[in-house]
């Protein structure tokens, strides 16, 4: 059926920016079907780059139980004073000041004043005792505030031109060797034609100088000269997330899936307490620390954008597979827009079925807007009741309705004893299989 395809292996087709816009053809992925070899982007769908504020916001993101709640407005404040924070940290602020009703004043576990602080309060946890859910190591370095040097980066760096390790509509990156200190990293070399371009990239850097994370890569240092920039990068060698999804001899399990999502939801979490949207999550941009464990990094903030409560932001670009259908109708986004992205992973994850795509990509954008998907592939025979209803939390069309990351990291499917229950189980399983059968008689 039209907007659920098996994911093959991808095709590269890098994107063109001219002038004011960028033209992204499905990233450096290409899966469906229909897609010829020839390179011909006059036959797909162009994404164009286009953003526009809006000074007055309306959208709520107040997402408790479908059922049980509407959507709501919060009152608008000034942020450097108070704001009014959802239970997540992450709900939208009303520029139209209207009055909040009893119930959301009584109900302290949906709403709570905060003054002079835009996150939320860390809940202290105990640390996971199983090996297999440690979380992602930090960088070999400490976090830093980059600027791009205009200086040659071969005079500080050895950089490996003739290993690839990724590639895409940005550029390349190839693996280089500090020599002061020895230390691996990544430099990403990004083309650029113009003043417009450049902007965009320094936008990279100034939001990746704000994110200080596990889960997301780091940046180290920035060269500028008069046809690229260099961002030189935390290493990270574990691979794509995709290469998983997409390798047969990978036989991903929903314990699997859990350990990804969980890592996924926790770095979006700290993303959006930070009021920074990503705007292009998908398996390609989520890497894995190596090849043998489940710690995660998301990369790629090129496209990524602060949220300004009171601005509206739009945009029309990414990667079509993986949109949101706000994006697609050129609407308001905001922290559900990466959610629903979420909720495209976890579906990938657990049945290696893409749910929205098509044989073209206007037959993709189509399916994402009438946001039509189901479970009634083998595929999902195995999959719990649990892990379903956290899809259909996020892949919900209205995204005010959507859970957000906070929610989503509360959710049965990824509380901590679940998980430890599930990997038990697995452990066992593992266990018993591996066991000498028993001997006829």
């Amino acid at each position: 059926m039209g907007g659920k395809e098996h994911l093959k292996n991808p095709e590269q087709m890098n994107g063109e920016m001219e002038g004011t816009t960028v033209t992204l053809l499905n990233d450096k992925k290409v899966r469906s079907q229909g897609h010829s070899d020839n390179g011909d982007i006059g036959t797909h769908l162009c994404m164009s780059l286009k953003l526009m504020r809006v000074e007055k916001m309306n959208t709520c993101y107040n997402s408790e139980v479908k059922d049980d709640v509407s959507c709501s407005h919060f009152q608008n404040v000034q942020t450097a004073c108070c704001i009014w924070e959802e239970k997540s940290g992450e709900s939208e602020t009303d520029t139209d000041s209207e009055e909040v009703t009893n119930d959301q004043k009584t109900n302290e576990n949906t709403t709570k004043l905060c003054l002079g602080f835009k996150g939320t309060k860390s809940h202290q946890k105990k640390k996971p005792p199983d090996s297999e859910i440690s979380p992602s190591p930090p960088a070999p370095f400490d976090h830093r505030i980059v600027s791009a040097k205009h200086a040659q980066i071969n005079s500080f760096y050895n950089v490996e031109r003739t290993e690839l390790l990724g590639g895409g509509r940005f550029g390349q990156v190839h693996r280089c060797i500090e020599k002061v200190s020895g230390l691996k990293l990544a430099a990403k070399v990004i083309k650029v034609k113009g003043h417009k371009e450049k902007e965009e990239v320094k936008n990279e850097i100034q939001v990746m100088n704000q994110l200080s994370h596990n889960n997301l890569v780091q940046l180290y240092d920035a060269f500028e000269s008069r046809n690229d920039i260099v961002l030189v990068m935390e290493y990270v060698e574990g691979g794509e997330l995709f290469d998983r999804i997409i390798d047969e001899s990978c036989n991903l399990s929903e314990v699997d899936t859990v350990l990804f999502i969980k890592q996924i939801c926790e770095g979006i979490q700290y993303m959006h307490q930070m009021y920074i949207i990503h705007l292009d999550l998908k398996p390609e941009n989520i890497m894995c620390v190596s090849r043998a464990d489940y710690q995660i990094k998301i990369i790629d903030f090129g496209l990524a954008r602060r949220y300004k409560p009171r601005e509206k932001l739009k945009v029309h670009f990414g990667t079509p597979e993986f949109l949101a259908p706000e994006v697609v109708n050129y609407d308001f986004v905001s922290f559900p827009t990466d959610m629903w992205s979420v909720g495209v992973i976890a579906y990938m994850l657990v049945s290696g079925l893409s749910p929205f795509l098509g044989e073209d990509d206007n037959e993709t954008l189509n399916n994402i807007v009438a946001c039509e998907f189901d479970f009634e592939e083998d595929e999902f025979q195995k999959i719990s009741d649990a892990a379903k209803d956290f899809i259909i939390k996020l892949l919900v069309k209205e995204k005010c309705w959507r859970m957000s990351a906070s929610e989503s990291l509360k959710h049965p499917w990824l509380s901590d004893s679940q998980l430890h229950f599930r990997i038990n189980q697995k452990r066992t399983h593992t266990s018993c299989s591996e066991a000498e059968p028993p001997v006829d008689q």
